[in-house]
């Protein structure tokens, strides 16, 4: 996936933000939390995530992929796809939605409403 390609998808999803922040990354919110991280490292690009428990310790082993520098130092499940082989287009598409719900699931039902996700 291209870093425009991860931008567009990001964008489509209900209510997120954009902001470049930490020295030119693509950082994605929903309620402005965090849910994905894009960026370019000595020109490659990389994805950060949030995953469950179980998924951070089955993907932490997976060849191109790694804790997320910093969020996973911290104790946090965040996984970084970094290089090839890594994840394929449609499995980062997966994961990059299910960052979104679990972000999403932290947010009161209030805030959901008055972001248009609750009727």
């Amino acid at each position: 996936m291209k870093l425009a390609q991860f931008d567009k998808f990001c964008r489509d999803l209900p209510a997120t933000t954009y902001v470049n922040q930490w020295g030119g990354c693509h950082v994605w919110k929903v309620a402005d939390k965090v849910f994905a991280i894009g960026g370019l490292d000595e020109g490659e690009e990389f994805y950060t995530i949030k995953v469950s428990p179980w998924a951070f310790e089955v993907l932490q082993e997976q060849p191109g992929l790694r804790p997320a520098p910093y969020l996973a130092s911290r104790g946090l499940s965040w996984i970084q796809h970094y290089e090839k082989p890594g994840l394929t287009d449609k499995q980062l598409k997966d994961y990059i939605r299910k960052s979104y719900d679990l972000v999403l699931e932290g947010v009161s039902k209030k805030k959901r409403r008055e972001l248009g996700l609750l009727e």
